[in-house]
């Protein structure tokens, strides 16, 4: 009779040890994919920051299509896309002026008001560039005939047209990388000279 409880006893507690025992090897494997999928679900519910996107908190990079300045007076609207120095001891400054008046627009009042600059016409000649710190101004470079380093704008730019212009300076020194460009009836706009590459 002992020997028949004790055969029973170990059974059960045999059967006990290996239910038990699958049931934590389940419970161990299936433990751990509802682990990651939880951990996946809670990854995708997140919104994540990809190329573009920004999350609270993160610093705002500027665009890199997006302009250093605009200008506007009552007849053009203009953009400086960029301002480089140049090994050559000079600044390129790069944009896009749009006729937004009714009319043509020729670019005339743009060319300054030096005679030597008068036989340019319609053109960037006129612009400057003023260092507010070092109390200088830098005016457009030209050649030993006075013609411009810069666009002329040929003909006339039409109602709605968008054209593209440059103007070269002697570059401040290395110093100085904030300027205030000037053309024409244009309020200054304040741009950062970049190393050009």
């Amino acid at each position: 009779m002992k020997l028949r409880r004790t055969m029973r006893t170990r059974r059960a507690m045999t059967a006990v040890a290996i239910t038990t025992g699958l049931v934590l090897t389940v419970a161990g494997c299936g433990g751990g994919d509802d682990g990651d999928k939880k951990s996946d679900e809670s990854k995708s519910s997140a919104p994540s920051a990809g190329k573009g996107e920004r999350r609270d908190g993160d610093p705002q990079e500027p665009a890199a299509d997006q302009p250093l300045a605009e200008m506007k007076d009552d007849k053009v609207s203009a953009v400086i896309d960029a301002a480089r120095r140049d090994e050559g001891g000079f600044v390129t400054v790069t944009g896009k002026v749009t006729n937004t008046s009714d009319t043509i627009w020729t670019g005339l009042a743009w060319r300054g008001d030096e005679r030597e600059l008068k036989d340019n016409g319609g053109s960037m000649a006129g612009a400057s560039l003023v260092d507010s710190k070092g109390k200088k101004k830098y005016l457009v470079l030209r050649d030993t005939s006075g013609r411009c380093l810069c666009t002329t704008f040929e003909g006339a730019v039409s109602r709605g047209q968008t054209v593209e212009w440059f103007a070269q300076f002697p570059a401040p020194p290395a110093s100085t990388n904030k300027v205030n460009f000037q053309v024409g009836t244009m309020p200054p706009a304040p741009i950062e000279i970049s190393d050009g590459g």
